[in-house]
């Protein structure tokens, strides 16, 4: 088996119910189960209208060459119902990996999601698809179908790793990656985190939040308080 440039064709995947339970809850909340580790940089960004849930889903990935679209191209043939590609390109941004064409089969294929560490181009027609996308941003310089690349095997995608078979989440913030052994304790987690989420945000609309904290903590860390003004 050569290295560099080869397919694996299976995947661990989690059950599809876990997967599912996190399209409700904010990535930024997940996230922050997460010891607010896990988080994409923000560089990679929606590139596609914002619709009416989380893109949830589980990771396919593909390590390219810089500016080299081919194995992407084996991943779409590969990929189905429910999975994200995740693309890894060297992070290189001077080439566009996808456009519109490989966008819309991605579309009929009935994918969750894709997540490209690298520009797109046909950005105009693909921000209007029903298929989440999240890229770096875009330019009309095309790619290369040469290769070498690999489907299925760890990546770093947005500075952080990636498995095959990792839950992926993605909202109007960014994305995150649940490993996929943590998935069902990270749900856990998050749920909870959400209801209290939830009760904090209602006591900051009322009015009614307990914000004796802030003073506590600087107290705590020995930061000074001036009654007066600086340079006087």
């Amino acid at each position: 088996m050569s290295a560099g440039f080869r397919v694996f064709l299976k995947r661990n995947l989690p059950p599809k119910e876990l997967v599912e339970h996190f399209r409700s809850i904010p990535a930024a909340n997940i996230a922050d189960c997460m010891g607010r580790q896990n988080a994409m940089f923000p560089e990679i960004r929606l590139m596609t209208k914002p619709g009416g849930g989380n893109m949830v889903g589980v990771a396919l990935t593909v390590k390219t060459r810089c500016g080299d679209n081919l194995m992407i191209h084996q991943a779409l043939d590969m990929a189905g119902e429910g999975d994200i590609l995740v693309i890894a390109n060297e992070q290189g941004r001077e080439r566009s990996l996808l456009g519109e064409i490989m966008y819309r089969q991605g579309e009929r294929k009935k994918l969750a999601g894709i997540v490209l560490d690298a520009p797109i181009r046909d950005s105009l027609e693909i921000y209007s698809g029903a298929l989440p996308l999240y890229a770096t941003g875009s330019t009309p310089g095309g790619p290369y179908k040469e290769g070498p690349g690999e489907v299925n095997v760890p990546i770093s995608c947005g500075g952080v790793s990636v498995s095959p078979g990792d839950i992926i989440v993605g909202d109007a913030d960014g994305v995150i990656v649940i490993p996929r052994l943590d998935g069902e304790k990270i749900l856990e987690l998050a749920l909870a985190f959400q209801k209290n989420d939830q009760r904090k945000l209602q006591s900051a609309i009322d009015g009614t939040a307990d914000r004796s904290w802030v003073l506590t903590q600087l107290h705590e860390k020995k930061c000074e308080i001036v009654d007066g003004l600086y340079g006087q």
